[in-house]
């Protein structure tokens, strides 16, 4: 489930832009991230990839998009990103755990509910404790995608069930709020209720 995203990725490379999201901007402004290991679980064309590189960061970049992860490597072709070509249900763990995991407009693109609780619990086990999670997905509350997004049909969770997969850490940020936006490929003014979390690690 891609969103219909490959063919923004094929019309406008930076589809999403080259600035990071808001609660990534956020995290950069009030922590050291130099030397942290960061995973970006969906990175799409990879700016919040690159916005922790250039803090300094060790990141892993992850995306089922083919053409997503070649326009970020065009991108950000001089930051120090290892980019991957894979499904987030099965990124590969590792020894060291992450001292940040990304997953921004990610969950909703999974199949079912029980995918999405799987993702979340399998990040939360790769994390270190004091690590930081920062997850922004569509919730189930209002949704504008039949212009916008065509034969798009995400998974819509409650905002409480995003904030129950957290119930046993800090939950630092939590909201509820509505996005207007427009894709540069098509410019359909459109928008989604978006929950948007930062989680610390037990």
């Amino acid at each position: 489930m891609d969103g219909g995203y490959d063919e923004g990725y094929r019309a406008c490379p930076c589809f999403w832009g080259d600035k990071p999201g808001s609660l990534v901007a956020k995290l950069l402004g009030e922590q050291n991230f130099a030397k942290k290991l960061v995973l970006d679980l969906g990175c799409g064309e990879g700016k919040n990839a690159a916005a922790f590189a250039r803090a300094g960061a060790l990141v892993t970049a992850i995306d089922c998009s083919e053409l997503a992860i070649s326009n970020g490597k065009l991108a950000f072709h001089n930051l120090n990103i290892s980019w991957h070509i894979g499904q987030a249900l099965d990124f590969p763990l590792r020894d060291q755990p992450y001292d940040a995991v990304v997953m921004y407009g990610l969950t909703h693109c999974m199949p079912d509910r029980e995918s999405i609780e799987f993702l979340i619990d399998r990040a939360i086990a790769a994390t270190a404790s004091g690590g930081l999670h920062i997850l922004v997905a569509f919730n189930d509350r209002s949704q504008d995608l039949t212009r916008a997004h065509p034969g798009f049909h995400p998974t819509l969770l409650p905002h409480k069930a995003y904030l129950e997969a957290y119930r046993s850490h800090r939950i630092l940020l939590a909201t509820d709020t509505n996005l207007h936006e427009s894709h540069p490929h098509n410019d359909i003014l459109h928008h989604h209720s978006l929950t948007r979390i930062i989680a610390k690690m037990r």
